[in-house]
C-alpha cells in the first residue's frame, strides 16, 4: 500500500519537465569534442584531473560518472552529462513555479486550477530549456547548467524554510543544506557567490534578528566549508599526476594560485560609454526568451510583488549583484565580453520562473467571469494548454537550428587533420585554446598520435607546465630563466631553437600569425607549418590535403559558433595562402585550384582571392 501511495505521488508533469528537454538535448547533442574549453574539460574529467582555474572539481566529478556509460566515445558521454544537468536545471524551474503557485487559484475549480498550475510550471521549464544560452551550453561540456541547478535548489530550500518559519516552525536544516550546496556549487563555478546576496535577503527579510543566532550562523558556515571541501580533489589528484593537471595544485601556494585564477591577465580596459553598454547588454532577456518573454517577465514581477515581495526583491537583488561584479568589477575588454555571457545562466533560470508566473497571471485574468462548467470540456483544456505552450514552442523554433550540433565534427576533424599533417616524433606548438584542447583530448583520451609532443605556447611561461613534460624540459634552457617575467613569444623562440636540432618542429595557424619567427622559414603542410632553416620557404605540400576529413565545410551543417567559424576560415586561409605561394612559383594551375577551394569554403574571401589572382596576372 505504501508503494502504491508513492507511485501516486509521482508528478508526471515534473517528469516531463526533465524528459522533454533531455530528449531534445540528446537529439541536438554534439557527437564528439567541440571547440572552446571542450577538449580540456573532457580530458580533465576522464583523468579526474584539474581543468583551467579554478579547477571545477564538482563538475569534473559529476561528469566522470557519465564516462562509465557503455556507449559513445568519452566526449559524447561527457556531453550527455551536461545535457542531463541542464534537464535538472529545467526541473528546478518547474519546482520553483509550482512552489510559487501553490496558494494561487485560477478558478474555484480545484482540479482545473491545479492542472493550469502544472502546465504553467512545465511551460516555464521548457521556455528555459530552449533559451539560447542554456541550449548552447547544453550541447557540449559546460559547468554552467550544473551551477544553475544547484543555485535554484538553494533558492527552493530557502522558500521551504520561509514557509515553515512563517508557520512558527524552525527548520534550520534547510539552511544548512543550502549552505552545503553552495559550497559544492562553488566547485562547479565561482559565480554561485553572486547569488549569496539574494539568499541572505531571503533569510533576513523573514527576521532580521537571525543575525544574532551565532551558533546557527557558525553551523551554516561549517556546512558551506564542508561542501567547499570538494576542492580537496585538486591537490589530492595532483599528487597522482593525472593526464590534465592544470596549475599542478599540490602545494598550498599553487592551490591558491589556481583557485584565485592568478594565471589570468588582470589589466582592465579604459571603459567608455559604448563599452559599458556592451557589457550590460550581455544580460539579454529578449535574446533568450523573445520580447514576449520580457513582457511576461515584467507582468510576473508586477503581479507577484505584493504576495511574493521578498522573492521578487531577491531575484532583482541577484541581477544587481551579477551586474555590479561582472560589469562593474570585471570590466571585461570588448573582445572577451562573449565569455561573460554564460555567467548569467542562474539569472535566466529565475527569469524563466517569473515568465511562467506572468503567463499564469494573464491566463487567470482571461478566464475571470467564465463559469467553471465551461472550463471542463476537453477541447477547452487543450486550448488552454496551447496558450501555455505557444512561447516555449516559439523559443524552441527560433533557437533550434543554431543549436543543432548532432553533426558537428568540425573540431574533431580539425584536430585529426593536424595529426595527419605531422611526421613521426614531431613537436607542435599551439597558441589558441580552441586549437590546442581538441588535440589534448584526442591524444590523451582517445590515444591518437602519442608519438607527438603538443606544446601550448601561452603555458610555456609556467614551471608547472614544464613539469608536465619531464623528458622534454628536464635539462631545458627554460629552466634557467625567470619564465613568468618573459612574454610567451620569447619563450617560444627559445624552445624552438632547442628542439629544432633534435626533431621536426611545427606551429599551428594561430602561432604562425601570432609570432614573428624571422630567423626561420615556414614550410606549409595543410593546416600547420614546419619551422625550417634556410634562405627561402619550401613550396607548400599539397599531398596532405588529400588525407583530410572535412565534414561541415560545405555548408550542410548550420551550427556556427565563434570558434567553429574561425576553424572554417583557417581552412580557407590555408588554401588561399598555399595557392598564393604556388602562383609565385609559377605553378598557376595548382595555385588557381587552391584559390577556388578557399573561395568555396569561405565565399566571403572572394575579393581577396580575386585581388591575388589579378596581381598574378590571372
Amino acid at each position: 500500500m505504501n508503494n502504491l501511495t508513492r507511485v501516486r505521488r509521482i508528478d508526471p508533469w515534473g517528469i516531463l519537465a526533465i524528459l522533454i528537454p533531455f530528449a531534445v538535448y540528446l537529439a541536438t547533442l554534439a557527437p564528439s569534442v567541440t571547440f572552446f574549453d571542450s577538449g580540456e574539460f573532457i580530458t580533465a574529467t576522464y583523468s579526474l584531473g584539474s581543468a583551467h582555474s579554478p579547477g571545477y572539481p564538482s563538475f569534473i566529478n559529476f561528469a566522470k560518472l557519465f564516462t562509465y556509460m557503455p556507449f559513445g566515445n568519452i566526449a559524447f558521454r561527457v556531453n550527455v552529462a551536461t545535457a542531463f544537468s541542464s534537464a535538472l536545471a529545467c526541473y528546478a524551474v518547474y519546482l520553483l513555479v509550482v512552489r510559487f503557485l501553490e496558494r494561487e487559484k485560477l478558478t474555484d475549480d480545484e482540479p482545473f486550477s491545479t492542472y493550469c498550475a502544472k502546465l504553467t510550471a512545465l511551460a516555464a521549464a521548457l521556455v528555459f530549456a530552449f533559451s539560447a544560452r542554456l541550449w548552447l551550453q547544453t550541447n557540449h561540456d559546460k559547468p554552467y547548467p550544473l551551477v544553475s541547478f544547484l543555485a535554484a535548489l538553494v533558492f527552493y530550500l530557502l522558500l521551504l524554510w520561509r514557509d515553515y518559519y512563517r508557520r512558527g516552525e524552525e527548520r534550520p536544516s534547510y539552511v544548512y543544506l543550502g549552505a552545503f550546496i553552495c559550497g559544492i556549487a562553488f566547485g562547479a563555478h565561482q559565480t554561485i557567490v553572486l547569488m549569496i546576496p539574494a539568499y541572505a535577503y531571503l533569510l533576513l527579510s523573514m527576521d532580521l534578528r537571525l543575525v544574532r543566532r551565532i551558533k546557527e550562523v557558525i553551523l551554516a558556515v561549517v556546512f558551506a566549508i564542508v561542501g567547499f571541501s570538494v576542492h580537496l580533489h585538486l591537490p589530492f589528484r595532483a599528487t597522482r599526476n593525472p593526464l590534465l593537471n592544470w596549475g599542478d595544485p599540490k602545494s598550498f601556494t599553487q592551490f591558491m594560485w589556481h583557485l584565485l585564477r592568478k594565471g589570468y591577465p588582470v589589466e582592465k580596459p579604459n571603459r567608455d560609454l559604448a563599452l559599458l553598454v556592451s557589457q550590460v547588454k550581455v544580460f539579454n532577456i529578449p535574446h533568450e526568451f523573445t520580447w514576449v518573454g520580457l513582457v511576461l517577465l515584467a507582468v510576473g514581477v508586477a503581479a507577484f510583488i505584493k504576495t511574493r515581495r521578498d522573492e521578487v526583491l531577491a531575484y532583482l537583488l541577484g541581477i544587481l549583484s551579477f551586474l555590479l561584479v561582472i560589469v562593474g568589477f570585471f570590466n571585461t575588454p570588448a573582445e572577451f565580453i562573449f565569455l561573460t555571457e554564460e555567467f548569467f545562466t542562474p539569472l535566466y533560470l529565475l527569469s524563466a520562473v517569473f515568465i511562467g508566473l506572468g503567463l499564469f497571471y494573464l491566463v487567470k485574468r482571461a478566464v475571470v467571469g467564465i463559469r467553471t462548467k465551461h472550463l471542463q470540456p476537453f477541447p477547452v483544456k487543450i486550448l488552454v494548454a496551447l496558450s501555455f505552450f505557444a512561447l516555449p514552442v516559439t523559443v524552441c523554433a527560433m533557437h533550434y537550428v543554431e543549436n543543432d550540433q548532432h553533426e558537428n565534427f568540425v573540431a574533431y576533424d580539425y584536430a585529426t587533420n593536424l595529426f595527419r599533417s605531422l611526421p613521426q616524433g614531431a613537436v607542435m606548438y599551439t597558441w589558441g585554446d580552441s586549437g590546442a584542447f581538441p588535440l589534448w583530448y584526442l591524444q590523451g583520451v582517445e590515444r591518437m598520435r602519442e608519438d607527438l609532443d603538443l606544446l601550448h605556447t601561452p603555458h610555456l611561461v609556467f614551471t608547472w607546465y614544464l613539469d608536465a613534460f619531464p623528458e622534454l624540459f628536464k635539462h631545458s634552457v627554460l629552466r634557467s630563466i625567470a619564465l613568468e617575467s618573459q612574454p610567451p613569444d620569447t619563450v617560444l623562440k627559445l624552445s624552438i631553437a632547442e628542439q629544432i636540432e633534435k626533431r621536426p618542429v611545427f606551429v599551428d595557424f594561430s602561432t604562425r600569425y601570432s609570432v614573428q619567427l624571422d630567423t626561420y622559414r615556414l614550410a606549409q603542410r595543410g593546416l600547420c607549418y614546419q619551422v625550417v632553416r634556410g634562405e627561402s620557404s619550401p613550396p607548400p605540400d599539397l599531398s596532405v590535403w588529400r588525407r583530410y576529413s572535412i565534414r561541415g565545410m560545405s555548408g550542410e551543417m548550420f551550427f556556427r559558433d565563434l570558434d567553429t567559424s574561425k576553424a572554417i576560415l583557417i581552412y580557407a586561409y590555408c588554401h588561399m595562402e598555399s595557392g598564393e605561394a604556388l602562383l609565385r612559383l609559377g605553378r598557376k594551375e595548382d595555385g588557381l585550384a587552391e584559390m577556388r577551394i578557399a573561395e568555396k569554403i569561405a565565399p566571403e574571401l572572394h575579393e581577396q582571392v580575386a585581388q591575388i589572382l589579378r596581381s598574378s596576372g590571372m
